[in-house]
This record gives C-alpha cells, structure tokens and sequence, in this order.
C-alpha cells in the first residue's frame, strides 16, 4: 500500500468513524506471478519438446516415435497424480517425513503460499513440471527395448515412492532440511540425483540392447538432439530462475550462473574430445551443456560467476569420465547416460556447491553458525540418504510392476523397433 493510498484511506476514516481500521491483508505480486507461470511453461517445454527430441535423435531411426512417446506420456500421468495427491503429499500439512492428504485435489489452497508473494495454485503448478521432468529423465537409460505399459506403471510408481518423499524431505520442510541443513536450490538431489540413481538401478535390471559394446548405436539425428538441447538449455532458465520464486535479482543470476556453466562445460566436453579423439562433436557439445546445467542447478542460487564456472568445468570433466566408466567399465547400458550426465552432475554439484559460497566468490555467504565443513557434511547427508532411498524404492518399483507388467520386449520387437511394435506408427514415413 503505497502512500497517497494510505493518506486516503486514513482521511475516510475520519470522516466515517463507522468503518473498522484495519491494515490490508498481503496479495500476490503480479509481477511475481507473471514470471513463475512463464517459467512453468519453460520447464514444461524442456519436456515435451525439448527432452523428447533431445533423447529422440540419440536413438536409431525405428525407436524415435517411441521416445517421445515416453516423454508425452508421462507428462499426462504425472500431472494427474500431481494434482491428486502429490502436491499434498510434498507440501501440504503433515510430519517431516510426508504431508497428509488435505489438499488431495488442489483443496484447500491458500490465496498466498506462505512466506512468498504469489498464490499457492501458481506455486502448485510450477512445482508440478518439476514432478513431471524427473522420471522423464529416466527413460533415458531403457530406450529401444522396454515396454510402453511397464513405463507408464513404473513412472508413476516411481514418482510416489521416491519423488513425493525425496522432495518434501528437501523442499517441503521435511527432515533433511530442517534438521541436517541440506540444501538444494532446484533440484541436484530432488530431480537430478533420483533420476541417475533409478536410471543405473534400470538399466542394470533390464539388461543391455542387442549389440551393446560390440556394434554401433548411432544416433540416428544428431541434429534432432541439438534442438532438443537447446530447447531444454532456454528452459533451464525457468528451472533455475523460477526456483527463485519472485521476479527480482535472485532469478537474475540463477539464470546467468545457469547459463555461465552450460557454457563452459559445454566447450571443456569438446576440448576433451578433441584430444581424444580429434574431433569436437554435436553430441559432445550437446551432452556437455547437459552437464554443466545439472551441476550448477542446485547451487544456480546460492554461488555467484566463479562459482558457476568453477561447477561448469568440474561437471562436465567428471561426467565425461564417468560415461566410459558406466558403459565400457561397469558394462551397464544407461543408454542416454543419464546417470553419468545427470546424477553425477547432480551429485557433484550438490556436494561441491557450499565451496563456492564464500561472498568474496559472489556466492550468498553462510548462515549464521554455518561453516564450509558443517554444510559439506549437510550435503553429503542429503545426497548420501537420497541414492540410497531411491536405489532402493527403485528396485521394488520396478521389481513390482514387472510382476505384472514384462519390462522388457522381445528380440523381434527389439529388432524392428518400438515404433512398429508398440505403437504401430512410424517417426519418419520416407518413402
């Protein structure tokens, strides 16, 4: 309330003693508003289409349709559990470990999330892609072999059993945050970690695709994948900046630090490649970008330009290093490297973030009675006790579903594609 208002409003209670004085409730800020519900639509666009192309051009011809058919999907699943019960079981009223039921079907929300400045349905709603982009991210590690009916199960089963608590203990005032201090500003546990733990765990269970390490899986498209990327690198900018929550400076430099280690990991990838093998690849700069957006994506608020740098280079060199680890060491077909990518780039951004929160390195500072070595170990915490939950709900996930659903099809079906044999469509009619 500015002042002339409040001058009016004071001169009318003079001459209307009648009229009760009372100081006006708080509202949403429309500016606020307006940049959360466009960043929900950026992050809802990193998944179909951004993810779906990005995956899409990675696998062969025969399995593309498929692909993004998993990316679609599951975006329509999840929205429905989200509104459902999975808001209320991340952020509604509860115990530390998970919210109750009182806002099953978006009731009972409050014109005001509280503690912020716009409403608890715009909140709810960005929230929701977040639910949504995480288990898209696992179908990564399972292309070109796996059942359509089992992922739309077991992606939904996922979500409740490792998503819904992973994210109220981090982000809805649940134990890890409250009591051990972990922090994760958009989502380097919450989404990035979860999803790399369950893409190895998968990939593990389902077994490799006919001719894994021992013949080509060319990417049919690499250009198709550089679309994708770069749709998912513009959304990002909803992803970081709107974990800010407001329209201010907070947003601003998530959204550069974002950008500053997409870049810099993006060009360390090629650089790598380039001594290796003597080439600088689309598919290197792509992946590298990748990299470097979930490391720094859960300190994208909490460290300042060095910092992002700094996460940018080391993302992006440990996350190389692990991709020929998983598939040449380890002989796990995580076929997208979605663990190697986006768990390692979430695990090691999430561990090494508090390094870079010193304020003569632009970073946010520590807390009162913080120190570098207390929020390590806040870190290590929250990491530590999200693989091990999620390694283990994934199991019994997957195990359960497969009792009645097959996870994977059968050599015929493998050998003429998912797009045939699932869906009985094409992704490219050339003749």
């Amino acid at each position: 309330m500015n002042f002339g208002r409040r001058a009016a409003a004071a001169a009318l209670g003079l001459m209307t003693p009648s009229i009760a004085w009372a100081q006006a409730a708080p509202t949403a800020d429309s500016g606020d508003t307006a940049w959360i519900l466009t960043a929900s639509a950026l992050v809802l666009m990193m998944t179909i289409p951004g993810l779906g192309l990005f995956y899409g051009g990675l696998v062969r011809a025969r399995n593309v349709l498929s692909v993004i058919m998993h990316s679609f999907v599951i975006l329509c699943a999840i929205s429905l559990l989200w509104v459902v019960g999975g808001y209320s079981l991340v952020f509604g009223p509860g115990s530390p470990y998970l919210g109750n039921l009182g806002q099953a079907m978006l009731a009972n929300m409050a014109e005001l999330r509280q503690g912020l400045t716009i409403s608890e349905t715009v909140f709810a709603l960005f929230q929701m892609t977040f639910a949504i982009i995480t288990p898209a991210l696992v179908i990564g590690a399972f292309v070109e072999r796996v059942r359509f009916g089992w992922v739309v199960a077991f992606s939904t089963l996922w979500t409740l059993l490792v998503y819904v608590p992973i994210a109220r203990w981090v982000w809805g005032g649940g134990w890890l945050a409250s009591e051990y201090g972990t922090l994760d500003f958009a989502g380097g546990i919450v989404v990035h970690t979860t999803a790399g733990v369950a893409a190895l765990i998968v990939a593990s269970m389902l077994g490799s695709r006919k001719g894994f390490n021992k013949s080509l899986l060319a990417p049919h498209s690499p250009a198709l994948t550089m679309v994708g990327a770069g749709l998912l690198w513009v959304g990002w900018f909803g992803f970081n900046g709107g974990s800010a929550l407001a329209a201010g400076d907070g947003a601003a430099k998530a959204i550069l630090n974002t950008h500053l280690a997409a870049s810099t990991a993006a060009l360390v990838w090629i650089l790598i490649e380039r001594i290796r093998i003597g080439k600088a690849t689309s598919i290197g700069i792509v992946t590298g970008a990748i990299a470097g957006l979930a490391t720094v994506t859960p300190a994208a608020g909490y460290v300042g330009p060095i910092g992002a740098i700094a996460l940018g280079l080391i993302g992006s060199s440990l996350c190389f290093a692990m991709v020929q680890v998983v598939k040449l060491k380890w002989q796990i077909d995580d076929s997208l490297d979605v663990f190697a990518v986006h768990g390692v780039g979430g695990i090691v951004g999430s561990l090494l973030m508090p390094v870079f929160f010193a304020t003569s390195l632009g970073g946010v500072g520590f807390s009162e009675g913080v120190t570098l070595v207390s929020q390590l170990k806040a870190q290590a915490m929250g990491v530590g006790v999200t693989a091990g939950w999620t390694a283990l709900m994934t199991v019994i996930a997957a195990w359960g579903v497969a009792r009645i659903i097959p996870m994977r099809v059968d050599e015929e079906a493998e050998h003429d594609g998912l797009d045939l044999h699932s869906h009985g469509e094409r992704g490219w009619e050339l003749d």
